[in-house]
């Protein structure tokens, strides 16, 4: 099993090297399908009208797919375009302050078949908002990536804007 480590030096606002920052692990696929089967809330990403928009949505993971229910409306239009559309969903672990982000990029199609139909209603995907959400998609990957990291404490962050004047009233 090989994995990529990414880490860097940083610089402080004195110019002096700092101790390597915590290393980002590049993770393996199998790994995000379980990271991914392990929440249910994303983000999709789509082109609408020739620019990048956002919408959450709930998903399950099926088989190596992804699958989200929604009605009729620009995400659902955008999603079955011609344009590639990508999932991003990410978690944290409040004790260990390990944080870890999954993106799928695919094809996304309608589910159409009856048995595909009556085999998607099986996977209990249920929409956090009100709504007729008849349309169920189905997210084909051609690309899984993601990575696994520490989160930094506030505290050891640092810009060259921190010490920046500011406007009255901030």
């Amino acid at each position: 099993m090989l994995r990529r480590i990414l880490g860097d030096m940083t610089n402080s606002p004195s110019g002096t090297q700092q101790p390597e920052t915590p290393a980002t692990e590049i993770l393996e696929t199998n790994e995000c399908w379980e990271l991914l089967r392990g929440v249910s809330v994303g983000r999709l990403a789509v082109v609408v009208d020739d620019h990048p928009d956002i919408f959450p949505v709930n998903y399950k993971v099926d088989h190596g797919t992804m699958v989200f229910r929604t009605g009729e409306g620009t995400k659902l239009h955008a999603a079955l375009g011609d344009a590639p559309v990508a999932i991003e969903a990410d978690g944290v672990n409040s004790e260990t302050g390990v944080a870890w982000s999954v993106v799928v990029k695919g094809q996304a199609s309608a589910v159409k078949l009856t048995q595909d139909v009556l085999d998607t209603i099986g996977l209990l995907l249920f929409p956090w908002e009100a709504g007729q959400k008849d349309q169920f998609i189905r997210i084909t990957p051609s690309e899984v990536t993601g990575r696994r990291f520490t989160v930094t404490p506030a505290v050891t962050w640092w810009s060259p804007l921190d010490d920046a004047p500011t406007a009255r009233g901030e």
